[in-house]
């Protein structure tokens, strides 16, 4: 009972420091000059990633790598059934042509990659650098088209996972005010707090979550793997789950399936380059012959459904849904 009770106050501290890292970064960014959309771009989609982030790194470190990677690969799965199944519940979410076939096969490649790299290879050093370079690709691709593409053409996923988070949570934009310097010096003294206050719960929530996490596998007898792959994955996405959600009652379809794709893009890119540069780990074996290819599945249907009509129906999403519930099904022992 206590390890749950610290499980959750552990998920509590993440999701918290979590937001607050992402007001105190933006906010001293835009103290600093840059732009709304390299905000989005860069440091909105980071900060919404930390929960992952910090939670697989640290699970690495600690010797769990079926938490650690389980985590990347659960959240992936997660976001395609669970989150992008209960936001075309909620209302049938029309699709953007351009934006899908752009950033809809940058997440099948990345799934691909995945499992090969499961495959053939640790979640090394060279393999974190690789994936790095690759997300660094990614954002400097999506800011170009961000900067040129028509608006028909539809957003990159990158910036729809900001655009998401504004419609959940707005931001509050202090570009171009005018204030006077007592003002201003106390305001990015306030924001620089709230991004280092932020950081430092992310990493105590973090490490709170990690130990609770590695102490019920053990004392229930249930694997890591299937705890990072459950458990975690799911906390550490319901930031996804309640920004695309909004974004679904609003009827911006294409900001939640945005979102869906560019975490999913945040997650295998980002995350994994951050475990393996940090804490060189192994992809379990369990999770290369049976999560990856969910994984990996998940992305092929999430293809499928939004290019049938360009719109994800109820139908489609209750399909996800239940797949979702079968795919957790077959985790635990019976």
């Amino acid at each position: 009972m206590i390890d749950l009770l610290l499980l959750g106050a552990g998920f509590l501290v993440l999701l918290a420091g979590g937001e607050l890292l992402v007001r105190g970064a933006v906010r001293v960014a835009e103290f600093a000059g840059m732009s709304p959309l390299l905000i989005g771009l860069t440091l909105v989609g980071f900060g919404t990633s930390a929960p992952e982030l910090v939670t697989s790194v640290q699970a690495a470190m600690a010797g769990s790598p079926g938490i650690a990677v389980g985590n990347i690969v659960g959240s992936n799965i997660a976001n395609i059934m669970l989150i992008l199944g209960v936001a075309a519940a909620i209302r049938p979410m029309a699709v953007a042509t351009t934006a899908l076939e752009r950033d809809g096969m940058i997440v099948l490649v990345s799934a691909i990659l995945f499992n090969a790299i499961g495959l053939m290879m640790p979640l090394g050093r060279p393999v974190g650098a690789a994936l790095f370079v690759l997300l660094i690709s990614y954002l400097y691709y999506a800011y170009r088209q961000e900067r040129t593409a028509s608006a028909s053409e539809g957003h990159t996923a990158a910036y729809e996972v900001a655009e998401a988070l504004e419609e959940a949570r707005p931001v509050t934009r202090t570009q171009g005010r005018r204030r006077r310097w007592t003002s201003f010096h106390i305001d990015i003294v306030t924001a620089l707090l709230t991004a280092a206050g932020g950081m430092l719960l992310v990493v105590a929530g973090g490490r709170l979550l990690v130990d609770a996490a590695v102490s019920i596998a053990r004392d229930y007898q249930v694997s890591e793997t299937v705890i990072g792959l459950t458990i975690i994955s799911i906390g550490t996405s319901m930031p996804e789950l309640a920004t695309s959600a909004v974004a679904a009652f609003r009827k911006h379809g294409d900001v939640a399936l945005g979102n869906i794709m560019g975490s999913n893009i945040y997650n295998t890119f980002g995350i994994g380059a951050a475990t393996g540069l940090l804490s060189p780990t192994v992809v379990p074996d369990e999770i290369v012959r049976y999560d990856n290819l969910v994984m990996l599945a998940a992305s092929f249907a999430m293809l499928i459904f939004a290019r049938t009509g360009y719109r994800i129906s109820r139908t489609e999403g209750l399909v996800l849904l239940t797949a979702y519930g079968v795919y957790l099904y077959t985790l635990f022992p019976k």
